[in-house]
């Protein structure tokens, strides 16, 4: 019913910069909160940033003032800019967003997830 689809993953150096997408497709009405959430190797995924409807946002420590979450509600499409990369960025980065449908149904989507790396 739902589609979450990320894409603008990638290799960049230390101090570099990447912009991902995330496009939900499907028989939405509206869209809640999206965030982003990121996972590396032998850890627990954790929340990077969220955004609600309304504009709100919410970053981890970690990437305050590094990275910038937005979103386009006529598009149904978040984006995370992510610049000054730490080699400690390298995760892959899942999409997340609380989906109402037309039917009125409501629940979290998860995206397939975007591999990010930094190389020192």
């Amino acid at each position: 019913q739902v589609q979450l689809v990320e894409s603008g993953g990638g290799l960049v150096q230390a101090g570099g910069s990447l912009r991902l997408s995330c496009a939900a497709s499907g028989s939405i009405l509206s869209i809640n909160t999206m965030g982003w959430y990121r996972q590396a190797p032998g850890k627990q995924r954790e929340l990077v940033a969220v955004i609600t409807s309304g504009g709100t946002t919410t970053y981890a420590d970690s990437v305050k003032g590094r990275f910038t979450i937005s979103r386009d509600n006529a598009k149904n499409t978040g984006y995370l800019q992510m610049n000054s990369l730490k080699p400690e960025d390298t995760a892959v980065y899942y999409c997340n967003a609380e989906v109402v449908l037309i039917t009125l149904a409501r629940g979290p989507h998860w995206g397939q997830g975007t591999q990010v790396t930094v190389s020192s």
